[in-house]
């Protein structure tokens, strides 16, 4: 008589909810050096990829406790600032004037107001400037 080897199939089982501190408990596990992702996700029962997921939402600081208070929320890596959509000032003439003379400009105008400074970009900008130029002014 002779061995078949094959695989075993497990009857899925009903999907688990997580609660908010239980995902957080298990993405602070795997932030310990030397940790592999896999193998909590594995002990917990959790298949590795939502364990990554959940990671992302841990550090966009959107992993926060049921009952976390406003402070807390402030103090996430995440910020939203205030956005003015303005018609254009009055103290910049010479943007108004100026016009987009080719069909790849742009007459947009951005105003960045930071503590100490104050940056305005009108026409087409590189976006990989721009960032450069907000992630040095802002620090």
């Amino acid at each position: 008589m002779q061995a078949v080897a094959g695989t075993v199939s497990h009857p899925r089982s009903k999907r688990q909810y997580r609660s908010v501190e239980e995902r957080r408990r298990i993405v602070e596990a795997t932030l310990v050096g030397g940790v592999s992702v896999a193998e909590i996700a594995r002990a917990h029962g959790v298949n590795a990829n939502q364990v990554f997921g959940w990671r992302k939402l841990y550090h966009a600081g959107l992993l926060e406790a049921e009952g976390a208070s406003t402070s807390e929320a402030l103090q996430s890596p995440l910020a939203l600032l205030p956005v003015v959509v303005s018609a254009e000032s009055e103290d910049a003439p010479e943007q108004s004037a100026t016009k987009a003379t080719d069909a790849g400009s742009c007459s947009g105008l951005i105003e960045l107001i930071f503590a100490k400074a104050r940056v305005r970009i009108s026409g087409q900008v590189d976006p990989a400037l721009l960032r450069l130029v907000i992630e040095a002014l802002h620090g």
